[in-house]
């Protein structure tokens, strides 16, 4: 789970129901809920099932609602506005706000994302949220790359239209017609869905040389733009694995500099009780002592 506020500012009945609220035992309770939830709104999609079932399903569909509401009702008395600093729990907020619409009216409509309560697995499963936080820090190399495959695509369907739009046949200017066509059409060609025989050949029955302009295209998006997506969500992800290791090696670095820190300080208080001692031995004494 996701904490908003460190346990040690909590205190009395909020640090005990925010530590059991938190705990191994019952996270893994509201996992198996959640999982089973999910079940159970797919079942309620099968008519058959329904009109057997429908009853029992709508009964634990409420039971659900009622538990994952009381969980939120609890960390909202233990962590109070704290608990919307984090993005998780608003998302789990949300959510669970959404399946109380009621069922009749103008918002029934929204009974339908009631399934998004399967998507609270998110914010539950730790390597789940790291792989949405990964996509999340990727979000602005993906723009740039959005942007640079926008200005190819742009270019292309201009050249396109000039090209093979002009022509009479009925498959060019469907293809081929407008900027808007010709961008549908290479997007098709950019998947590699039935690009060969679909358009690919096609065209060049009516222009032999178009292979010119297509094998380049699909080099550049196909494999080359579209794979830079791959490496920024993959340099997302290890910069995501390595944040905790690096908080780590910061906790065991201000763990060993404490205690150097107290070995320092208890190496000075011994050394003032030497000297102290030392101070209140009789003279001869320390003669005797200072002989090798």
């Amino acid at each position: 789970m996701v904490k908003p506020e460190p346990m040690d500012r909590l205190q009395g009945s909020r640090l005990r129901v925010a530590e059991w609220i938190e705990s191994t035992r019952v996270v893994r309770v509201i996992t198996a809920l959640i999982l089973i939830n999910a079940v159970t709104l797919g079942l309620e999609t099968d008519p058959d099932v329904m009109q057997e079932w429908g009853s029992i399903l709508m009964i634990l569909d409420r039971s659900f609602l009622i538990v994952f509401s009381i969980e939120i009702l609890l960390k909202l008395y233990a962590y109070r506005m704290a608990f919307f600093r984090s993005g998780w729990n608003v998302f789990d907020f949300l959510i669970v706000s959404i399946a109380w619409v009621p069922s009749s009216g103008p918002l029934s409509v929204l009974r339908a994302f009631r399934v998004l309560r399967v998507l609270r697995l998110l914010s539950v499963v730790p390597q789940m949220r790291r792989v949405i936080t990964a996509l999340g820090h990727s979000i602005p190399g993906m723009s740039s790359v959005v942007g640079v495959l926008g200005l190819i695509f742009y270019v292309c369907a201009v050249l396109t239209t000039k090209l093979f739009g002009t022509h009479p046949d009925p498959q060019m200017q469907e293809w081929f017609g407008s900027v808007g066509a010709s961008s549908y059409t290479l997007f098709q060609v950019m998947t590699l869905e039935s690009w060969s025989m679909g358009i690919v050949r096609p065209t060049m029955e009516l222009f032999p040389w178009s292979w010119v302009f297509f094998v380049p295209f699909i080099i550049i998006t196909s494999f080359a733009v579209l794979n830079l997506f791959i490496g920024i969500i993959v340099d997302a992800m290890q910069m995501a694995q390595e944040k905790p290791r690096e908080e780590d090696r910061g906790e065991i670095k201000s763990f060993t500099h404490d205690e150097i820190t107290l070995i320092l300080s208890r190496m000075d208080a011994l050394q003032r009780e030497v000297v102290a001692l030392r101070a209140s031995l009789p003279a001869g004494s320390k003669k005797t002592d200072e002989q090798p």
